[in-house]
């Protein structure tokens, strides 16, 4: 028999089914109806959620190398972060602790500023404000150096005080800077007046005694002082201006075998503050003019005790 008279086709036998056509159209029909009644039953619900619950695990591990390259990189930049606002942080905690004592200095001077102008407007006198630059090198000596000299108009044996009260006298002037010898300077001496009785003395610098103060000598062991009286300048050597504080007696030793008691007093002026007023001595102030009698209302200028011309009200001057 030939091989072309063959009957190829499928024999009844093995035809089975439907079609692939009808297989797809039917499928699809299938899976649009399924997903019609899970988004309206939800069926699937608790077989997605054994199924995310099994492989929860899973996911977590596989997702921990990757947290963990990011967790990493993620420390070290904080760290660097970090290091830099601390760096920034101690710089402005610097600043500001330096802004912080500027201020603090600042307001210190600009008390004893307000200080010396009330003190400037109780004299009559010129006076020159003044800074301390330093203290000499002199170690035998209590002195300091001043900004300002001659070209300013600053003469030896002027008068230098502080807020508190005398701090020295100028003892040696340069064209542009001037030498102050502090009262407590064995070399200095100064005519105080004992505020609470009136008696006069004469204080001398004991750099050696309490860390640098004053002692009254020849006082008669009988004198009637006491601790804590106050000393101020009596005016009678024409450089001082008289009622300055000096300084408070603070030790007095009266011995049975001595006349004289040995009295010591410490100045007033111990701070040694950056400001200070330089009064010309009393002698060299200029006179005040003579009153003059007014010509028509017949009142007369009187001289207050300050030294400043005051003159009388005129409330019951007729015209």
């Amino acid at each position: 028999m030939a091989l072309d008279t063959l009957d190829r086709s499928v024999p009844p036998i093995f035809r089975q089914g439907l079609s692939a056509t009808s297989k797809l159209v039917l499928l699809g029909l299938l899976s649009i109806l399924l997903m019609a009644a899970d988004h309206r039953l939800k069926i699937s619900y608790p077989i997605r959620a054994g199924i995310a619950m099994v492989l929860a695990p899973l996911q977590w591990l596989s997702l921990q190398p990757e947290r963990m390259v990011h967790g990493l990189g993620d420390y070290f930049v904080d760290l660097d972060k970090a290091r830099d606002a601390a760096q920034n942080f101690q710089a402005r905690s610097i600043g500001q602790t330096q802004r912080l004592q500027q201020v603090e200095q600042l307001l210190q001077e600009n008390a004893q500023l307000r200080e010396l102008l009330e003190l400037r407007k109780q004299f009559a006198g010129p006076s020159k404000p003044v800074q301390v630059l330093y203290d000499t090198t002199d170690a035998y000596s209590e002195r300091v150096v001043v900004d300002r000299g001659q070209l300013a108009g600053i003469k030896p044996g002027s008068a230098v005080i502080d807020a508190a009260g005398v701090f020295g006298q100028v003892t040696r002037v340069y064209p542009l800077i001037s030498e102050v010898t502090l009262l407590t300077d064995r070399d200095q001496s100064i005519p105080v007046m004992n505020a609470r009785t009136g008696t006069r003395h004469v204080a001398y610098g004991d750099p050696s005694m309490l860390g640098g103060s004053l002692e009254l000598k020849f006082v008669p062991a009988g004198a009637d002082m006491k601790q804590g009286d106050l000393l101020t300048t009596s005016g009678v050597d024409g450089v001082y201006p008289a009622g300055l504080h000096v300084g408070s007696i603070t030790q007095i030793d009266r011995r049975i075998d001595s006349s004289f008691a040995r009295v010591h007093a410490k100045p007033m002026a111990v701070a040694r503050g950056r400001h200070l007023l330089v009064l010309m001595p009393v002698k060299d102030w200029p006179s005040l003019p003579a009153p003059e009698d007014v010509p028509k209302g017949g009142a007369k200028h009187k001289a207050s005790a300050t030294g400043m011309l005051v003159a009388p009200p005129t409330a019951g001057v007729k015209p």
